[in-house]
């Protein structure tokens, strides 16, 4: 496929799909406004997301293990289940002392999309798509994001990540309205 055929195609799949390019930018400004104005409150739900999240995957995969119990790796699985389990309970009943090693996961998750929104700009620039910019800026406002929270830790953790998943669903969701505005015209 030649470079205009892939830019024109890609123009025209934008351009279709505006309407839910804007509906997922106008959710992410409103969640990154109510995590920046409750930064506290927000970090403490992801913690307690993440819990829950670890905690019904841990009993699946204990579940499952015990289900083949003479399978090859059962002790292994069963390990792993259960190292599920207790970081599931541990975040659910101590959201507050996860903080810290989720905020160290943050920091490398801003790292990874940071890195992907500036890849994803370049190759939005390439296809010759409009407002590129704003999702070059996305990519390093997540780079530095990533920088300042470890920066501060652990003094940080317990407000920085709830302010810091606000800012980055924030201008996400600027960078997606945008480019929803672009292609709507």
């Amino acid at each position: 496929m030649s470079q205009d055929v892939f830019a024109g195609s890609f123009r025209k799949s934008i351009r279709d799909h505006w309407r839910i390019l804007l509906f997922e930018g106008i959710v992410l400004i409103l969640l990154g406004i109510a995590a920046i104005v409750l930064p506290v409150l927000a970090g403490l739900a992801v913690a307690i997301l993440f819990g829950w999240l670890f905690l019904l995957g841990g009993l699946v995969g204990l579940a499952t293990t015990a289900l083949a119990r003479h399978a090859p790796g059962f002790w292994w699985a069963l390990l792993s289940a259960v190292l599920w389990i207790v970081a599931g309970l541990a975040l659910v009943a101590w959201p507050a002392g996860g903080l810290i090693s989720l905020t160290l996961l943050l920091i490398g998750w801003f790292i990874v999309e940071g890195i992907s929104s500036v890849m994803y700009a370049l190759a939005h620039r390439q296809g010759s798509s409009a407002r590129w910019g704003w999702m070059l800026f996305s990519g390093v406002i997540d780079l530095v994001l990533a920088a300042m929270l470890l920066a501060g830790l652990p003094g940080t953790a317990a407000w920085a990540l709830g302010l810091l998943v606000g800012i980055k669903m924030l201008y996400s969701g600027l960078s997606l309205t945008a480019m929803a505005h672009v292609a709507r015209h």
